[in-house]
């Protein structure tokens, strides 16, 4: 609402608070229409999971998950195998990611993965759902859309959560994440093309809706418009600045649309 200065003088000052006002409006309308007409032909949803469906870590810190997958490492007499920097690092991803460099398709792999997803379940139960994502993926399953989850989690971690949530039915058995093969994570577009497959699926149908570059990178390889869902100004500015078109901070507006009052 335009807030008028005191007096009588409706020039000036209030001139300049109405054209701003109305700059934002034009702005809004734009950018509706945008995600509108991104919206319109999706017959079939990627999901993300860590951000647009819930934030994972929410009660259940990242940076300590991380930090025991280091303290097990260097309890096996394999502190050497991590840099400093990797052994401070607070994305326990990251740690996984520099083991597999070094010992790829190793047991060793495989233990360090199974210990990040049980850490990954113990985090489910404090896990925040994202505003509006309940309503927005029950509403697109009744509305006939197919819905798959691609992430780079554990496939038991996301199905943990939409169990705990009552939302596996608007998903299964659409539910695709990280295995062994950690060089097939995104942005590798692996689980994307899987979930295509399996759904049938025609790319240009589809949408994928995710929070990191890797996420826009990934389906943009596999053919699929992207929608980013961004939780923070950096997370916004990280996802314009890598090509994301259309970037929401709320999936409000989303909603609006596909329960057809956008």
């Amino acid at each position: 609402m335009v807030r008028r200065p005191l007096g009588n003088d409706h020039h000036g000052p209030d001139t300049l608070l109405v054209t701003f006002d109305t700059t934002l409006t034009d702005q809004n309308a734009e950018e509706n229409e945008q995600l509108r007409d991104l919206i319109g032909p999706v017959r079939f949803v990627l999901f993300d999971f860590d951000g647009p469906i819930c934030r994972l870590f929410a009660g259940h810190s990242a940076e300590g998950v991380a930090k025991d997958l280091v303290e097990w490492l260097e309890r096996q007499g394999l502190r050497d195998l991590l840099t400093e920097e990797e052994r401070v690092h607070p994305d326990p991803m990251a740690v996984l990611h520099a083991v597999n460099r070094r010992r790829p398709r190793s047991d060793l792999v495989a233990e360090l993965e199974e210990r990040l997803t049980q850490q990954e379940l113990k985090a489910v139960v404090t896990a925040w759902p994202t505003a509006y994502a309940d309503p927005l993926i029950r509403t697109w399953a009744a509305r006939g859309a197919k819905l798959a989850v691609a992430t780079n989690n554990s496939p038991r971690t996301a199905l943990s959560y939409l169990d705990d949530r009552d939302l596996t039915g608007c998903f299964a058995p659409h539910v695709y994440g990280r295995t062994h093969d950690l060089h097939r994570l995104k942005p590798d577009p692996h689980c994307l093309n899987r979930a295509l497959g399996a759904m049938g699926a025609s790319p240009s149908a589809a949408l994928m809706i995710g929070d990191t570059p890797s996420d826009l990178r990934a389906a943009r390889q596999a053919g699929i418009p992207f929608l980013g869902c961004a939780g923070s100004g950096p997370q916004e500015k990280a996802l314009r600045e890598a090509g994301a078109e259309c970037v929401v901070v709320s999936l409000e507006p989303v909603l609006r649309i596909v329960g057809g009052q956008g």
